[in-house]
């Protein structure tokens, strides 16, 4: 399927979402699922779905998420993703209750790159705050995602100097989640912090070397592993407390 077939199948559907007819919407819908269909085709759909009124259209990503195909998420996170101008909260609830539901590490992971990660690169402080109600949440997935956010902002940001202080909140936030022991949530945390560490990498090892050093987290080999893999040698002696 080509980007312009998928711009009108997602116009098809977003037309009889708007309708309430779900069901229909939903056999438009199927056979793209069902196949190997890429993301940014889905990704397309979603969005053009995401754009319409927000009751029918949360209606729809509930009969998406009730059949539970991989290529489901992506349609739903993007259409999430449409939703952040204008109901940012709601999109994070939802978001979050799509995570829980997924139940697995892909689940939360296009989730994470298509909801509160976007959030974070055009309203910030919102998302920021409601980024971290999610770190104490008692379901993995949801801790993982946090870091996979993070790892999106850090992959747009590129390192500039000017989101510097983000990068810096960004630490504070992950702050609590580098003594995480679930090793699901801490792979995702564990990303966030390496992409941090290869834009940002003074940043996170002086941050690091507090965790460490200082302040003596306990934390999961496996975290400490991906938050050095971009420093240099010199950053990661400083990071670890091991500098002579």
């Amino acid at each position: 399927m080509k980007a312009q077939e998928a711009q009108a199948l997602g116009e098809r559907i977003a037309s009889l979402t708007e309708a309430g007819k779900v069901r229909q919407a939903y056999a438009l819908l199927a056979p793209i699922l069902s196949q190997r269909t890429p993301f940014p085709i889905l990704g397309r759909i979603g969005a053009t779905v995401g754009r319409g009124p927000l009751p029918e259209v949360n209606a729809f990503l509930e009969q998406i998420a009730a059949d539970r195909a991989e290529g489901g998420w992506v349609v739903i996170g993007t259409a999430l993703g449409a939703q952040l101008d204008r109901d940012m909260s709601g999109a994070f609830d939802r978001c979050r209750r799509f995570a829980v539901r997924a139940d697995v590490w892909y689940g939360a992971d296009i989730l994470g790159e298509r909801v509160p990660g976007p959030a974070l690169c055009v309203d910030f402080a919102p998302a920021l705050d409601l980024l971290g109600l999610w770190r104490e949440d008692a379901n993995r997935w949801v801790r993982r995602t946090v870091g996979v956010a993070v790892h999106f902002w850090a992959k747009r940001s590129q390192g500039a100097a000017e989101d510097v202080p983000q990068a810096q909140a960004l630490l504070t936030l992950l702050e609590p989640l580098f003594s995480e022991w679930d090793m699901d949530a801490v792979k995702g945390v564990g990303w966030g912090l390496k992409t941090l560490g290869r834009h940002y990498p003074d940043l996170v090892a002086a941050w690091l070397g507090e965790q460490v050093a200082v302040r003596k987290r306990r934390h999961r080999d496996l975290m400490l592993r991906k938050a050095l893999t971009y420093l240099s040698e010199e950053q990661r002696a400083r990071s670890t407390g091991e500098t002579s």
